[in-house]
């Protein structure tokens, strides 16, 4: 059995408006449940409502669909482009933005060149932090996996353009680093 829900199912049961990223019940068979009190119920209750509508502790819509636990924004696109795809990244940040314009369909390297900044950073700059014994600043990129060393700065500044540099460098996306509360809103 496909850990996916086959697309053309999702389309059957949720409606996705790919102008406002919203999910919505379509009214079911029934043959989903082959008892007239359920069928009835289930689309007076549901059919025509929001869908996956629960926020996750990472700040995404979720909810389940037949018997699975999914995110909003992978059942947009399956639904969308009729396949699951390897991960989203939501491109100005915001989780629970789920606009087709707003997704794009990437690899787990790609999706981490456009993050938050940590909400731990105290420098203001994403890869780049104060080295206290040197009293310094560092400028620090990871790349394929591997940290790599941009070097040791008087100058806060400085270090900043080295870290901007070399993130457009390697393709990192423009909105890599935002401040971090835009980026999953809780609510």
């Amino acid at each position: 059995m496909s850990k996916h829900l086959n697309p053309d199912t999702l389309r059957e049961l949720l409606a996705y408006d790919a102008e406002t990223g919203a999910l919505t019940w379509r009214e079911r068979a029934f043959a989903y449940f082959g008892d007239a009190r359920l069928w009835r119920s289930w689309n007076a209750r549901f059919a025509g409502r929001a869908a996956l509508t629960a926020i996750n502790a990472n700040g995404y819509h979720r909810g389940i669909v037949c018997c699975r636990d999914v995110l909003a924004h992978r059942v947009a696109w399956a639904i969308a482009h009729d396949e699951w795809p390897d991960a989203i990244d939501h491109i100005n940040g915001i989780g629970v933005d789920n606009r087709l314009a707003n997704l794009r369909n990437v690899n787990h390297a790609e999706n981490m060149r456009n993050r938050r900044r940590p909400s731990n950073n105290t420098s203001g700059a994403i890869g780049v932090s104060f080295h206290r014994p040197t009293q310094k600043w560092i400028a620090r990129i990871k790349i394929d996996g591997r940290h790599v060393h941009l070097g040791i700065f008087t100058d806060i500044l400085d270090a900043i353009a080295a870290r901007n540099f070399a993130a457009s460098r390697f393709g990192f996306h423009v909105n890599h680093g935002r401040i971090g509360n835009d980026a999953h809103p809780r609510h």
